[in-house]
């Protein structure tokens, strides 16, 4: 692989089902056999599983929507800690998205055993970044109210990260 300047690449695709033109950036070597191959950051999303811990049923279910808008399979979504660790620790998914304050209950034990199979997760909370515990406080977060783009650009930044 040849050695060269990093230049960022701007990526256009038209979406068939929305019949929008979506843009995604990306970052390459200039050069010959650069490494960049075509698969976009939007395709990360296309077909991947997206565990989903939410106990407010109306977010819950806008989130459903924008998942399954980029072309992602719902896992859950769970409602409860209990659930939520269980399908944590059993179900097969590519990244997670994890409401900090789930019934009441601190979701940092899911956290914990999505961390320990080496799969990526998002916070979703209304605090910010700040009400995130050590030690995850390196992870991203989408901050309520959150729009489907800061959704889209969080879990490709996550996933992408992970690989």
């Amino acid at each position: 692989m040849g050695c060269g300047r990093m230049k960022p690449l701007t990526v256009e695709r038209i979406t068939p089902r929305q019949g929008q033109v979506g843009r995604a950036s990306l970052w390459g070597v200039e050069g010959k056999n650069s490494g960049v191959g075509t698969e976009t950051s939007e395709d990360l999303l296309n077909g991947a599983r997206v565990l989903v811990v939410e106990d407010e049923a109306a977010i819950s279910m806008l989130l459903e929507d924008m998942l399954l808008d980029f072309g992602c399979e719902v896992v859950g979504p769970a409602a409860r800690l209990s659930k939520a660790l269980e399908m944590a620790e059993s179900e097969s998914f590519v990244v997670a998205i994890l409401d900090v304050n789930v019934a009441g209950e601190p979701i940092y034990p899911v956290a914990e055993a999505i961390v320990r199979r080496g799969l990526p997760l998002v916070f979703s909370t209304g605090y910010g970044g700040a009400g995130i515990r050590e030690p995850f406080r390196d992870r991203p977060v989408v901050q309520k109210p959150f729009s489907q783009q800061d959704l889209k650009r969080t879990l490709i930044a996550a996933i992408a990260a992970a690989r």
